[in-house]
């Protein structure tokens, strides 16, 4: 089925409950997204997938690695599952070997089937996700509304549009996780890609992943990527947070503000191809798959350690518990919204 230039199809069912995929077409750029998690299942361009993921409806359900998936209510770690608001203490559990809060939790938004909606407002071929989530959902205070829009424009960019409103005071961090391989998902490690990001400084971690409230500058270190680099040049260095994180797994602090900005680039030499992202977001998680270890992906092939960089637009993780962060709170009956993009290049 075609509707306003995006194609619709079902995509199996969860229970009683149909999935469905769209797929979206401007200029040299497919997108094909899911209504099981608003994911983004796939990403073509200059006629090459270029994200990681599954073929089948049964392989985003059972994979374990957030392939493409919408974040919420709150992307990335929240320190043992507990956070402090409006003098209440909150405990939204621990579903990562039982020591934090990652991703919104066990039945996090990405493992829910969202509602959705081909929009007719514009030349620019879009899908509009919609969820409920409810007050005490995963542990979180509110009846919170949110809307995921993704938007192709100009024939190579990937507009991603979120907007969220709460009736109680909660805490919101929105993202999006499409592992990226400009080689192709077939493309093997991502080492030579070079990489750029706009950032001064990073937030350390301890053990845990978490952050420990630090705010280090990136100068002098292997996470200094204000000079286009190879993601392999220093990966291997004998550096504390490398070996906690395996590798490049740390929020990367582009401001305080909520300002757009172009806050990363990514090039392979081997494809000639470029990937700029812009956001509003504060905070960036450049991860570079060091856990990834599952079979089934695209054409059977396995998703592997490395083969693929995550750029997660969003606010600092576990900001619910360091004041000094840029400040998740979504108040009661505000608004929140933000814009994050892709863009592609040759």
């Amino acid at each position: 089925m075609v509707e306003m230039g995006v194609q619709t199809e079902n995509w199996g069912k969860i229970g009683e409950t149909a999935v469905r995929r769209f797929v979206l077409e401007s200029g040299g750029l497919r997108a094909a997204v899911i209504s099981y998690g608003a994911a983004l299942q796939m990403l073509e361009f200059a006629g090459k997938d270029r994200i990681l993921g599954y073929d089948t409806l049964e392989g985003y359900r059972g994979g374990r690695s957030y392939q493409g998936a919408a974040i919420g209510r709150y992307a990335n770690r929240i320190a043992d599952g507990r956070f402090r608001l409006d003098g209440r203490e909150y405990d939204v559990g621990r579903n990562e070997d039982g020591i934090g809060h990652l991703h919104g939790g066990a039945a996090g938004f990405d493992k829910r089937v969202w509602s959705a909606q081909v929009l007719e407002d514009g030349a620019a071929p879009a899908v509009r996700f919609t969820l409920e989530s409810a007050d005490g959902e995963e542990g979180y205070p509110g009846n919170l509304s949110v809307s995921l829009t993704y938007r192709l424009v100009g024939g190579d960019t990937l507009r991603l549009e979120y907007a969220a409103e709460s009736d109680k005071d909660t805490v919101v961090n929105l993202t999006n996780h499409a592992y990226f391989n400009l080689e192709g998902a077939d493309g093997g490690d991502v080492l030579d890609t070079r990489v750029w990001i706009a950032a001064e400084a990073f937030t350390p971690v301890d053990a845990r992943l978490i952050p420990t409230g630090e705010v280090r500058p990136v100068e002098g270190t292997p996470f200094d990527f204000r000079q286009e680099k190879a993601i392999g040049r220093d990966i291997g260095m004998d550096d504390e947070q490398l070996r906690l994180g395996g590798g490049y797994d740390h929020n990367f602090v582009l401001g305080f503000d909520r300002r757009r900005r172009h806050a990363a680039s990514a090039f392979s030499p081997a494809a000639g191809i470029r990937l700029d992202c812009f956001t509003d977001q504060p905070g960036m998680q450049f991860y570079t798959a060091n856990g990834l270890d599952e079979a089934g992906g695209k054409g059977g092939r396995p998703l592997q350690k490395r083969h693929a960089f995550c750029l997660e637009t969003q606010c600092f993780p576990d900001s619910p518990n360091h004041p000094a962060f840029p400040s998740p709170v979504l108040k009661a009956g505000e608004r929140y919204a933000s814009v994050t993009e892709y863009r592609f290049s040759r």
